[in-house]
Order: structure tokens, then C-alpha cells, then sequence
């Protein structure tokens, strides 16, 4: 139950999940301004005088994100499901402002942001929020009523197939993946039945393939990506240069601050290839600690799903969880050649605004519902058991 002020109750001594879940928060907040002052500091001298151009920009951020996640902890999570329908609406309306030509911004042959100057918002990954907590919502009431999700499955695969395709026409192909992840995992959590499941991912890759080798850029970077060095100086460039970057650093790294690649070799070191400087100056012990940190996230995060006190609260939890984990796994599979480029950054890692503090809003409310977490979860999961399945089960399960 919420709170009649609408906050959290203060407990005296917070969970220890949250503690974790923050822990890991701030410490990948802190890799990423670390990183983006090196891998950004060559192309900053350049374009502005001054190799601390990006590096100011991303602390600025980070400074809002933390004070934005800091109020939607503050927050019940609960009182999130009275805006769900108006966030979701309000979301989609941005994402077709975008669109509007003289509205929308274009940058690189992709329409994507709203605003001025340095000062925008990426309308898509507001939707994934929206998204989340609307989802979370509609699953929730209807495991409550009959404790069967089938009856809402075609309204949900009807939103997220326009949501896709507006996001699609920007175009982004690296957040619609993130969306559909989304929404596959909660359908997961929630119950849908295995083959149905398997029924709505075979259509769910043709789609993304049928969507992939539509578009030319997006043919050659699927094409690329299992052959970059058949074509090393064209489609295949971006990912040889971060290969190159990713082997050069070896065990321990060349040093922080040496990398090569950002020496104009490694288009967009500082964003969506940033884990390809990471390897280069921190090596091979740095790139598995970063990676550490991501899973230690999913697995402190499907903890929090599984302690949550009630359904809403158990698949807001997913939902956080798989979006950012999906987008880290789409990056770094980008990044060491084993998926195509997508062109998704790393969480809270990557320079960017929007998305940073768009990201750390959302791992308030996770942190807000891993606040509010049971002493134990209503069931041990079975030997064997994966995490989120167990926490899928204990969604269909209900609490008390």
C-alpha cells in the first residue's frame, strides 16, 4: 500500500539490495566520467580549444540525473501507476513531434531530439520509461482480477508495434530492440505462456530482420558485422578500429588517458564505442570489471523484482532491469564485433544527456521498489531456476 503522503516510508536502515543497486549506480557514473574525459578529450581540443568541453557537459548531467534519481527514490512507486495512460500518451506525442519537419532536430541523417543547442530530449527513451510503468500497470491489474496476462497480450504487441514504428522511422533501429526486450521480458515475467512466448520472438526476429535489411545503412551494417574485415576501410571500419582498440590494450591496458583510437581512428569513442577505449586503456581486467558491474546490476535488479511487495512493483523492477541490461548487452556486442551496430550507448557510461538522465530516473524507481522490498521473497526459486523466471513466477504468484 502507498503511503498517504505519496513518499516512502523512511525506514531506518535501508535494504540491502539498495544499498547495492546505489553502490553500482554511482560507481558506473563515476567509470563514465572518467572515460568520457579520455576518450573524448582529443576531439574536444579540436572542435573547441578545449579538452574538457564533454567531460564538463557529461558532469553536468550526471549532477541532474543524480538529483532527478534522488527525487523518484523520494517517490512511491506506487503513485506512478495514477500517470501511467497520460505518460504513455504523452510520450508517443513527442515521438511524433519528432517527426515534424522544423520540430523535430536531425542530426546525422536521424531525427531524434527536441530542443536547442546542447540543451535536447530524446522523446525515446522517455517512451521506454512511459512504457514500463504502463505495461507494469495494465499486467498488474489483470494477474490481480484473473491471474491470466493473455486477455491484454494483443493491446500490448498493438502499442508496442507503433511505438516500434515510430521509433523505427527516426530512424533508431538500437532503441526499438531495447523496447521489444522490454516488452518481452515483462510478458515473460508476467506469465505468458512459453509457446506463445516462442511464437511472438519468431515473429518478433523476422521482423527485426525483414526491418534490418530494409534500410541500405542498415543492410551493410548487418552485412559488415559478420565480415568487417572483408571491407576494413568502409562498412567494416568502425567495428576493425574498435577491435583494434579492444586488442591493443591486452591484459592490463596501455594506461589511462593513452589510447590511440580516440586519436580520430575510432569514430564516436566517446559514445557509442566508449567500451572500446575502456579495453584499450584499462585492458582486458578493466573491460570485465565494467562488465561485472552490468551483471551484478541484473542480478541485484531481478532481486528487487523478487522481494518487491506486490506485482506492480515486481514487474517495474523487471522492466528497469532488462532495459538496461539489454542496452548494455547490445553495446558491447557492438563493440567486440558479436552484434551489429546498433548505435544504442552504454548506460550511464556513454556521454549523452537524455538518455543518462532519462536512465538514472528509472533506476530511482527500482531503487524506490528495492527500498521497499520484503524480508524474504514469498518462495525460495527451485535449484537450477533462472533468476528471472523465479521472479516471474512469484509475480503470477501474487503477495499477500
Amino acid at each position: 500500500m502507498s503511503a498517504p503522503s505519496g513518499r516512502s516510508p523512511a525506514p531506518t536502515r535501508r535494504p540491502g539490495g539498495f544499498v547495492i543497486l546505489l553502490a553500482l549506480t554511482v560507481v558506473l557514473d563515476v567509470v563514465g566520467l572518467v572515460m568520457v574525459l579520455s576518450a573524448s578529450s582529443v576531439e574536444a581540443l579540436a572542435q573547441y580549444g578545449s579538452s574538457w568541453v564533454f567531460f564538463e557537459r557529461q558532469l553536468m548531467w550526471v549532477a541532474v540525473g543524480l538529483a532527478v534519481m534522488v527525487a523518484t527514490i523520494r517517490v512511491d512507486y506506487h503513485r506512478w501507476r495514477r500517470f501511467s495512460l497520460v505518460g504513455l500518451i504523452g510520450s508517443v506525442g513527442l515521438l511524433l513531434a519528432v517527426l515534424v519537419p522544423g520540430v523535430g532536430v536531425s542530426v546525422g541523417g536521424s531525427s531524434r531530439w527536441l530542443g536547442f543547442g546542447s540543451f535536447r530530449i530524446q522523446p525515446s527513451e522517455l517512451v521506454k520509461l512511459a512504457l514500463v510503468v504502463y505495461l507494469a500497470d495494465v499486467l498488474a491489474r489483470r494477474l490481480d482480477r484473473d491471474g491470466d496476462p493473455t486477455g491484454v497480450l494483443k493491446p500490448i504487441v498493438g502499442i508496442f508495434l507503433v511505438v516500434g514504428a515510430l521509433v523505427l522511422k527516426q530512424p533508431d533501429m538500437g532503441t526499438a530492440l531495447v523496447i521489444g526486450a522490454v516488452v518481452f521480458g515483462l510478458l515473460f515475467a508476467a506469465g505468458v505462456r512459453a509457446r506463445t512466448m516462442a511464437q511472438l520472438g519468431a515473429v518478433a526476429v523476422a521482423g527485426a530482420f525483414v526491418a534490418g535489411m530494409a534500410e541500405p545503412y542498415r543492410k551493410a551494417r548487418l552485412l559488415s558485422f559478420m565480415h568487417p574485415w572483408s571491407d576494413p576501410t568502409s562498412t567494416g571500419y568502425q567495428v576493425v578500429q574498435s577491435l583494434v582498440g579492444l586488442g591493443s590494450g591486452g591484459l592490463a591496458g596501455v594506461g589511462l588517458g593513452a589510447s590511440r583510437a580516440k586519436w580520430g581512428f575510432l569514430p564516436n569513442a566517446h559514445t557509442d564505442f566508449i567500451f572500446s577505449i575502456i579495453g584499450e586503456e584499462l585492458g582486458l581486467v578493466g573491460s570485465v570489471l565494467v562488465v561485472g558491474l552490468f551483471i551484478a546490476f541484473a542480478v541485484m535488479g531481478v532481486r528487487a523484482a523478487r522481494r518487491a511487495p506486490d506485482r506492480f512493483g515486481a514487474l517495474l523492477a523487471v522492466g528497469v532491469t532488462v532495459w538496461i541490461t539489454t542496452q548494455a548487452v547490445l553495446n558491447i556486442g557492438a563493440v567486440i564485433g558479436m552484434l551489429p551496430v546498433t548505435g544504442v550507448p552504454l548506460p550511464l557510461v556513454s556521454f549523452g544527456g537524455s538518455s543518462l538522465v532519462i536512465a538514472m530516473a528509472a533506476i530511482g524507481v527500482l531503487l524506490n521498489v528495492a527500498g521497499q522490498e520484503r524480508t524474504r521473497p514469498t518462495a525460495a526459486p527451485a535449484r537450477g531456476r533462472r533468476p528471472l523466471a523465479a521472479a516471474g513466477r512469484l509475480v503470477r504468484e501474487g503477495r499477500p
